[in-house]
């Protein structure tokens, strides 16, 4: 464990590999107002590592939408808090980017069409970032979705509008993905499906499937093209396909734990990794087995195994997110948690792959990729060059972490033939499966140990 000049409430993997964090003062008092965080872990886990830079821009970010915009590797970051007669919690309007290269969280010099503090934020197949729900004040919601376009700007999509999709009944950060036809498959906390069109105004249908009641702050991710993996109130857990037009629902295997305020991190394997949580919502005096123990589930047989138990309960305000090197962070929790601590510190878990088999608890020799094309497109092969031989390849999208959720993850198995210690490897056939955007690219040796990624950036830009 080791301390973090804030508490990291939202955290983005940057596409140089450093750490975008924010969420509080160097106190752990709620609000983004002040401050932002950069951790380049190329430098370990000092102080040294971490670059803490004013955020001038009269925006507080604390509970905004982050996504990195994939023609530039800006972090377009919408909405967040306001102050209102002395009262927190309200939306802003504003729209800001973290420029990477500059270093620094600059305004766009408008703002959206609805204020929006805890909205949802994606990457779409065309390049464009679709922006979800989120609420207005104390009272009222957004339920307009509206699109971002890097040339082009800003639109709406008023036939959207469905308080059951976006508004009252799923304004925290609702849960979504884009389908392989390009509609959006929207899951909201009733259980209740809905398949959005983004053309023209956007329409919606309300789709006939029904799961179980879930909740803002238990986690659902996309695990592989077109499956979700969806956990749900009362230990109830889905596996959803929508790969097809209408969604293969089937119930999957519960772990057994609590798990309100996890975070699921899909690893380079392709198994899930949950970390934090606790028996009830926001609640550190319950549960506290499940406060600290992690958890990995593996979908092809559709089992849990314990993971390593964490120094310290990571509840409301929790993240983590899968690194470079393998590992995850995990990390924060507290600024408003009942009965937890303010967490101005971080975690790192070591997966078993990176372990020798034979139970010393030594790390394992690891493969290394030692020649790569920084930028790839789709359905077309790409050379990598390794230092061992290699049995596996996987990408896996670089996320965005907060509120028990890791937007834009994704994984995705490459095929790939062998010609000595160079690859020939398939990319993915279109950015239906994969939006374009930056991935860790991970080499798997014989014994499933992976090598530290490379970053690759995923677009027609490489074409």
């Amino acid at each position: 464990m080791t301390p973090w000049p804030i508490i990291p409430i939202q955290v983005s993997v940057l596409s140089d590999g450093r750490v975008l964090a924010f969420g509080t003062d160097r106190q752990g008092r709620q609000g983004a107002s002040e401050v932002f965080d950069v951790w380049n872990p190329a430098k370990g886990m000092g102080p040294d590592a971490h670059l803490v830079l004013p955020n001038g821009t009269g925006t507080d970010i604390f509970c905004s939408g982050q996504i990195i915009i994939p023609s530039s590797g800006q972090v377009l970051l919408v909405g967040g808090d306001r102050t209102v007669n002395g009262e927190r919690n309200w939306s802003s309007p504003d729209i800001n980017f973290y420029d990477i290269k500059a270093g620094s969280i600059k305004s766009a010099g408008r703002t959206m069409e609805r204020p929006r503090w805890y909205p949802t934020v994606m990457t779409l197949a065309n390049g464009e970032v679709l922006i979800l729900g989120g609420r207005l004040d104390p009272q009222h919601y957004a339920p307009i979705p509206e699109i971002y376009n890097p040339q082009t700007g800003w639109r709406t999509l008023p036939g959207a509008d469905k308080d059951a999709l976006f508004g009252s009944q799923n304004w925290n950060y609702p849960r979504a993905w884009q389908t392989p036809r390009g509609d959006i498959f929207s899951l909201n906390r009733l259980g209740d499906i809905y398949s959005v069109k983004l053309d023209g105004e956007g329409s919606f249908t309300k789709l006939p499937q029904k799961i179980f009641r879930g909740h803002s702050y238990l986690p659902s991710l996309m695990y592989a093209p077109g499956k979700i993996l969806s956990i749900r109130l009362g230990g109830l857990t889905y596996k959803i396909d929508i790969n097809q037009a209408e969604p293969v629902i089937q119930r999957a295997a519960w772990s057994g734990l609590a798990r309100f305020n996890a975070t699921a991190t899909v690893l380079p394997d392709g198994r899930v990794y949950i970390s934090g949580g606790s028996l009830y919502n926001n609640d550190a005096s319950s549960g506290l087995l499940s406060n600290r123990l992690s958890e990995i589930w593996d979908p092809a047989t559709d089992k849990w195994s314990p993971g390593a138990v964490a120094a310290k309960a990571r509840l409301y305000h929790s993240v983590a997110l899968l690194m470079q090197d393998g590992t995850v962070l995990t990390g924060a929790g507290g600024a408003g948690a009942k009965n937890a601590d303010n967490n101005l510190d971080a975690e790192i878990y070591y997966p078993p792959y990176l372990f020798k088999a034979d139970g010393s608890g030594q790390f394992a020799p690891r493969p290394a990729i030692t020649a790569v094309p920084d930028f790839i497109s789709w359905a077309k092969a790409f050379q990598v060059k390794t230092s061992a031989p290699v049995g596996r390849f996987t990408l896996v999208k670089m996320g965005s972490a907060t509120h028990a959720q890791v937007y834009d993850q994704r994984f995705i198995e490459l095929s790939f033939k062998p010609n000595g210690d160079t690859y020939e490897v398939s990319a993915p056939i279109n950015p239906f499966v994969a939006p374009p955007g930056y991935y860790f690219l991970f080499a798997m040796d014989l014994h499933g140990v992976p090598s530290v990624a490379k970053i690759i950036r995923l677009d027609t830009a490489a074409s």
